[in-house]
């Protein structure tokens, strides 16, 4: 429980603090609460739970159809869970990477996930930033921002940010697809460091499995690599795009037109860039504090921090909730698993 209440309390403190400073109650008094907000509130929902549908199909597809529809959307529940009470520096990997080793799936199809899952999200975010900058321009990092400028924080944290997930993605793709032997050297040499020789063996395993991940990977069809990039993509645009939602349900004078939105989108987008590496659980109070500053020319500043508590009540607290349900009868189903095989074996 105090994995959970430490996110929530950071954030909604944050928040709390925010609007007792800046909360405008005239502002928020005009707030239309007609059909059209509810609507646009519904909207939001419905693409995050699409954004789950795709993670899902992603998982279903990587690990060639080993889990029903219903364990795949209950993994990723559970993924997502790891990722919103672990620093966001860290993400959900690490605990997908034991999550994934409890199923009967192999190690080496384990580690295959997990890599695949990254190589996918970086290959995503290496294609889209550098299109967000260069078709909308300076103002897509910051709304007052006239030009690219590097003594600018945000500009600065998003070079550093994509020169970051450029050098590991790289590292990645070319391990999984290339050279997989070097990366089994590599972990093999790490697990000679006296720090990491209690973890040894694990790591010469995991170098074993990597070799084995590529060649299962490299003998895939084009289909499986597309269909997989195209679940990426799908559950990325929806996560963002729900932003959008939220604001023109709130904000009802936001215009509609195409090139405000794909603005709304690449700010989304930018400010998960720019804030991913948070240390906060699921960058709680982060996100909630910088909230605000990414929209200010479309979100009066009075209730900002109102719309980026919604915004997380959608799409952060549901799965801390959903999470303590699902992940006691997973654990469950688990060890009886165990228990049944150990008996098999007896």
């Amino acid at each position: 429980m105090s994995r959970i209440v430490a996110p929530v309390l950071i954030g909604l403190l944050v928040v709390a603090y925010m609007m007792w400073k800046q909360l405008d109650v005239d502002q928020f008094k005009e707030i239309p609460w007609t059909t059209l907000t509810i609507f646009w509130i519904g909207m939001s929902i419905f693409l995050y739970v699409l954004r789950h549908m795709f993670y899902a199909w992603r998982l279903k597809i990587l690990t060639g159809d080993a889990f029903t529809w219903s364990k795949c959307v209950e993994l990723i529940f559970i993924w997502e869970f790891s990722s919103a009470v672990s620093p966001s520096s860290i993400g959900g990997s690490a605990v997908a990477l034991f999550l994934l080793a409890q199923e009967k799936i192999g190690a080496a199809k384990t580690v295959s996930v997990i890599l695949y899952t990254m190589v996918l999200d970086t290959l995503f975010f290496l294609i889209s930033i550098p299109i967000l900058v260069f078709t909308i321009g300076p103002h897509v990092i910051r709304p007052d921002l006239l030009a690219f400028d590097l003594s600018e924080k945000f500009t600065f944290s998003l070079l550093i940010i994509y020169i970051f997930i450029f050098s590991y993605g790289t590292l990645f793709f070319y391990g999984l697809f290339f050279s997989p032997n070097k990366i089994r050297d590599l972990l093999v040499w790490f697990s000679k460091r006296k720090f990491l020789v209690r973890w040894k063996d694990n790591l010469t395993q995991i170098g074993d499995d990597v070799v084995k991940t590529a060649k299962e990977v490299s003998e895939e069809n084009l289909m499986f690599h597309i269909k997989s990039f195209v679940a990426t993509i799908g559950a990325w645009i929806t996560r963002f795009l729900a932003i959008n939602c939220l604001i023109i349900a709130l904000i009802p004078d936001t215009p509609l037109d195409s090139f405000t939105q794909y603005l709304l989108y690449g700010r989304a987008e930018i400010m998960h860039s720019i804030t991913q590496f948070s240390p906060t659980p699921g960058g709680a109070g982060v996100m909630e504090y910088l909230f605000g500053g990414f929209f200010t020319d479309y979100i009066p500043k009075g209730i900002a921090f109102l719309v980026a508590l919604l915004w997380r009540i959608i799409t952060y607290y549901p799965y801390l909730i959903i999470g303590v349900i699902i992940i006691p009868n997973w654990i469950r189903k688990v060890m009886n698993r165990r228990r049944i095989e150990k008996l098999e074996m007896s």
